[in-house]
């Protein structure tokens, strides 16, 4: 039997791209998206099912173009993972306030508009999972991460109310939200006091944060979960991580 059609978001590196391995091994039809496709073409993927398109999640119009041509190959979507984001740490006294406006747009914005391009057919069909990476900063503070923490309690947020929204419509939507973990999110920080303090508290839990293959794994067992049980929330952080 064909299995239906997965769609991740930000899949050139850290939790995109272990979901994108995972989901691929098991045989999913993807849809690859990013803005660095080089760096998804370069994933050890068997890439016969795999279409990978340059995307700004926060242009509706670009992304909806995408998921329509996969549909147009794999059929329907049947789970969407909001993963693109975009972690810039600095303090509200000092921050730029377009680095805010850079992380609302893509972190907030950005799960809004994949959600509203594959829920109405989901909904239609009773059948499908949108699965939204937040962050243990959507669920409690840390500091230097004012905007970030804002995006990702509004992702807590808008997931809890659209899944009660349709959940009488059998269609599951799910939260993963990882402590640390070895991405590339940090590589665009521009506050060099706020890297220097992140790394001193990296360095508390032993220098190694959270491996992003088994925040991936999560995902799966999430999805891999009956249609008519939904995993709504899944906390994941190195142990040694004390907050």
């Amino acid at each position: 039997m064909n299995k239906p059609l997965t769609v991740i978001t930000g899949a050139s590196s850290g939790f995109g791209a272990e979901i994108a391995k995972i989901f691929n091994a098991a045989g999913y039809p993807e849809l690859l998206l990013g803005r660095r496709t080089a760096k998804i073409e370069a994933l050890p993927l068997n890439f016969e099912n795999v279409l990978i398109e340059s995307v700004d999640v926060t242009d509706q119009a670009e992304f909806k173009t995408a998921i329509q041509k996969a549909e147009a190959k794999f059929g329907p979507t049947d789970l969407l993972v909001n993963n693109a984001g975009v972690m810039l740490l600095g303090n509200v006294l000092t921050q730029d306030a377009k680095e805010w406006q850079t992380m609302l747009d893509t972190n907030v914005m950005g799960v809004l508009n994949g959600t509203q391009i594959v829920l109405p057919a989901m909904v239609e069909r009773q059948h499908g999972t949108i699965i939204n990476m937040s962050s243990l900063a959507g669920r409690k503070t840390f500091v230097n991460h004012a905007a970030y923490v804002a995006s990702k309690f509004g992702v807590h947020g808008l997931s809890e109310t659209i899944r009660e929204e349709v959940s009488g419509k059998n269609v599951r939507i799910s939260m993963v939200a990882p402590g640390a973990a070895e991405t590339e999110l940090l590589t665009h920080v521009t506050d060099q006091g706020a890297l220097t303090d992140y790394q001193a508290w990296k360095d508390s839990m032993g220098g190694i944060t959270l491996d992003p293959v088994h925040v991936a794994k999560s995902v799966k067992f999430i999805y891999d979960m009956p249609q008519s049980v939904n995993i709504r929330e899944l906390d994941i952080a190195a142990t040694r991580q004390d907050s």
